[in-house]
């Protein structure tokens, strides 16, 4: 298995980072596929192919560390495809929510 678990929705509250330039404070490291819980159930094929998905956004997955799990709010594109290069890791900016 990719994941810890596939979600549909965000268990957490509202944390208020909405675009890319609000995620920027929050450092990047490195989390492991296999901790994440996704918020996603569908991706579009067309993210997860296009060599320029990242352009427009930010380079890094987001992903928010509430009541000790991990979720992964966007970047499910990134996830997957680091799965496919048989890589076990992410790079990915992790709020931490108390």
């Amino acid at each position: 298995m990719i994941f810890k678990a596939v979600g549909d929705s965000r268990p957490y509250p509202d944390h208020g980072l909405v675009t890319p330039r609000d995620w920027s404070d929050v450092p990047p490291r490195m989390v492991r596929l296999q901790d994440l819980v996704t918020t996603k159930r569908n991706l579009d094929l067309d993210m997860l192919l296009a060599e320029d998905s990242t352009f427009y956004g930010d380079l890094f997955a987001h992903v928010v560390d509430w009541q000790g799990d991990l979720y992964l709010e966007d970047g499910l594109h990134r996830a997957l495809r680091a799965a496919l290069q048989q890589r076990a890791t992410l790079h990915a900016r992790v709020l931490v929510l108390d």
